[in-house]
């Protein structure tokens, strides 16, 4: 089954080298994308059953990823809500565990580990 997917990052070379990356490696279907934080908490709040997994950047075109990230709280069981950032400084860390972050991953060395993340959970989908 595919990951349904939802990116929040405001720079579109990431963006879509992320999704291009996700999808060749992880069985990631993209359900939408965002590049601000109210953008994205609209998405969610209109598409609270249609995902899997959210991932997001701290630092957004307008607002944080933190706000996104109170949003997901309400979060129905299964589904996750990662953190991707070039800012995974302790301290983010802290604040991304604190709002029930599922995980947190590093830019600039952690996109394996992502793919991985992504990979095991697809790997366990079911939907009724």
């Amino acid at each position: 089954m595919k990951l349904r997917t939802f990116f929040v990052e405001d720079n579109p070379t990431i963006r879509e080298n992320l999704i291009g990356t996700l999808q060749e490696l992880a069985a990631v279907e993209p359900v939408g994308m965002a590049d601000s934080e109210a953008t994205a908490c609209q998405w969610l709040d209109a598409h609270t059953q249609n995902w899997d997994l959210v991932i997001v950047d701290v630092f957004l075109r307008q607002g944080t990823g933190l706000g996104v990230l109170a949003a997901c709280r309400r979060r129905q069981p299964g589904q996750r809500a990662v953190v991707l950032s070039n800012y995974a400084t302790p301290d983010v860390r802290r604040r991304c565990a604190q709002l029930g972050v599922d995980a947190v991953f590093d830019k600039s060395g952690d996109i394996e580990a992502l793919v991985d993340y992504c990979r095991e959970l697809a790997a366990h989908l079911s939907y009724p």
